[in-house]
Formats: structure tokens, sequence, C-alpha cells
């Protein structure tokens, strides 16, 4: 049987690059002890990682690195999803062979397939690996609630879902009501939405890495039933949050910002292409990094 008792913060890290678009390691290194500091559950390498710009020699590297690095204190999960089934089974294999505690996975979004082959895929991926998988539900690769309750009930690895396809708290909802207890529920889309979703059935969220502290602190008021002490911690950062929330492109930038600014970071370094903030967006992230006095944890 595989861990059904993933929960609370898993933070996903930002990749760190160096001048020559190179994944920095000791700055990885320090990613995974600043966001273990925190007191987070666990960590992701996936979308917010660039994943998806890394070679498979480089997701070796990165997933080999942060299991190291993280040394059973917390939980790793990787993306593995890919455009091809052959290929995610690869990916996935490879990952738990590094140490992976969990894989995540979107479906294939460059030739659209049905229902079916979406169960599929999920289907071949849960009977390769022995770990347990997120079924990620995201916008341009979204997964209806009811096919995520499908999956979990014919990939008996695949019994969890991260809903990040707005709206949110909807989502979770009826993940919830479609999947029963046959299927655990995760929020994301940067966390924006984290106390609606736990409301809804949420066990856990995975925003980003950079006010990991912000969410924890959170989810700690919230497993205490501190539900008003929980919604200030959100607002003090909410400011912050929402600018980093923005699309994958900007947030890149955004959050190594942050990083950078709190000493993890040598460099905020995004891998071409991305969408390059205007400086005024810069100003604005520093100007709270400062005023929030957010410092090295």
């Amino acid at each position: 049987m595989v861990d059904r008792t993933l929960s609370g913060v898993y933070p996903i890290l930002y990749m760190p690059f160096d001048d020559r678009s190179r994944i920095d390691v000791e700055d990885l290194r320090k990613e995974v002890e600043f966001v273990v500091a925190a007191g987070v559950a666990g960590v992701g390498i996936a979308m917010g990682s660039e994943i998806f710009k890394l070679s498979e020699a480089e997701r070796d590297l990165a997933t080999g690195t942060v299991v190291e690095q993280a040394r059973g204190r917390v939980k790793v999960v990787v993306h593995t999803g890919a455009e091809g089934t052959d290929l995610a089974v690869k990916l996935s294999r490879r990952a738990q062979e590094l140490g992976a505690d969990a894989l995540m996975a979107a479906p294939p979004t460059t030739i659209p397939v049905d229902a079916e082959q979406v169960k599929g895929y999920f289907k071949r991926i849960s009977d390769a690996v022995d770990v347990p998988i997120f079924v990620q539900d995201i916008p341009g690769a979204a997964v209806a609630p009811r096919l995520v309750a499908a999956i979990a009930r014919e990939a008996e690895n695949a019994c969890y879902a991260k809903m990040e396809s707005p709206p949110t708290p909807q989502r979770v909802t009826q993940a919830k009501q479609y999947g029963g207890d046959e299927l655990i529920v995760f929020g994301g889309a940067g966390g924006q939405m984290f106390l609606e979703e736990l409301g809804r059935g949420s066990v856990g969220t995975m925003p980003g890495s950079a006010v990991p502290e912000a969410f924890q602190q959170a989810w700690q008021h919230h497993q205490r039933g501190q539900g008003e002490e929980a919604a200030a911690t959100m607002e003090r950062y909410g400011p912050l949050l929402r600018l980093l929330g923005q699309t994958l492109g900007i947030s890149y930038h955004l959050t190594k910002e942050v990083l950078r600014l709190r000493g993890v970071f040598k460099a905020a370094n995004v891998r071409h292409p991305s969408t390059l903030p205007e400086d005024r967006a810069f100003a604005e992230v520093r100007s709270l990094v400062e005023r929030l006095e957010l410092g090295s944890i």
C-alpha cells in the first residue's frame, strides 16, 4: 500500500541557475534548508521548478540533490508528467529510483486526448511505480474532478489530486464529492486560496518557496482550530503573494528575486523563454520584503 498520509505544506522549489544557465547545486541545497527550517512537511520539484526546461540528466541532478539534502526530514514530490506515456513512465521510475517519496503528473496537452486516454496514462504510470501519485489539474491541462475521481479508482497509486484550475475551492469540493475517501486532495495555484481549500476538504497545499513560513504558520493555526489567526497570517502576506501569484513566467522572476533578497539564491536567473516583469513589479516586491522584514529563516 502506498503512503496515504501526506498532508500539510509542500513548497515547490524554484530552480536556481548560475549566469551560464546551469543548475546552481549549492543554492538548490540552500533552498531545501530554507524551506525545511520553516517546518514544512515536504518539498516539490515541478512546474515552478521549470522542470519542463530541464534535460533528463538535469532532472536527475535536481532530484538527487534535493533527496540527498532533505535526508528524510521532509517528503520529496517530483513531477514526472510528459507528452508521451512511455516517457512519463520512464521519468517516474527514475524519480522513484532516485528517492522521490511521491510523484506528480499532468496529462498530455500538445495533442489533446479523451478521458479514457487520460485514465490509461495515469494507470500505466501507477502500475510502473510503488509510490503515490498526484494527479495535477492545472489550466491548460485540466482534469475535471469527476475524472480525477475515476483515475483514483482505476489507478491505485494515483490517490492524490492537486486541484489548480480555477475556481480551486469549488474544484476541491467536487473532487471530494466524487472521490470520497479514495481521493486525497491538495490545493496549489500559489496557495492563493489556501484557507478556502482547507475549508472544503483539502489536506494541504503546494505553494511557491518564497515565504514558506506564511503557509506553515497558517497551517498550524488551522490545525489548532484557530481560524482567525490563520486568516490574519494569510492577510499579512497577501499583497506579496498576489504579486508572486501571477503567470508562471512572471512568478519565476519575482519569486527568485525574493529568494535572492532573503539570501537563499545568489541570482534570480530564469531560463529563456520567460515573461520578464516590469521594473515596477520588482520594486514592489522589494518594498514588501522590506516591510514584512523577511530575513533568512
